[in-house]
């Protein structure tokens, strides 16, 4: 009999979702092109969504706040999304960019469906 595939559990999501929290604290540099120019001056954007992102791995840890932390995530993952096209959008125009990176700015895109579904299960199944 084959075994079904199981998706990831909340740790995993947990542990994704304070690595990229601490990038963004850490290195905000390195996000800041990716804020839509719209939204003004882009470093409170990424520091703000480091501290989000941080703030919901936080709470995925225990099950009585990982509910509203996993709905939180889904919404982040939602929110983000903006800055992920800006990222592509950069990297098509880009004369620097190469063709491996341009590939990958655009498949990333659909990813973030896949990301929210995730913390949608994670959600309901606290």
């Amino acid at each position: 009999m084959p075994k079904t595939l199981r998706a990831p559990s909340w740790r995993p999501l947990a542990v994704l979702l304070a690595a990229a929290g601490v990038t963004h604290v850490v290195a905000p540099q390195v996000f800041e092109p990716l804020v839509p120019r719209r939204l003004g001056p882009p470093r409170p954007w990424v520091l703000g969504s480091g501290v989000v992102e941080v703030a919901c791995a936080a709470g995925l840890l225990h099950p009585r706040t990982r509910p509203l932390a996993a709905r939180a995530t889904a919404a982040l993952f939602v929110g983000v999304f903006p800055g992920n096209v800006q990222m592509a959008v950069t990297a098509l125009r880009s004369h620097k960019a190469g063709p491996v990176y341009r590939a990958v700015t655009l498949a990333r895109l659909p990813l973030q469906v896949p990301l929210v579904r995730w913390a949608v299960r994670v959600g309901r199944e606290g």
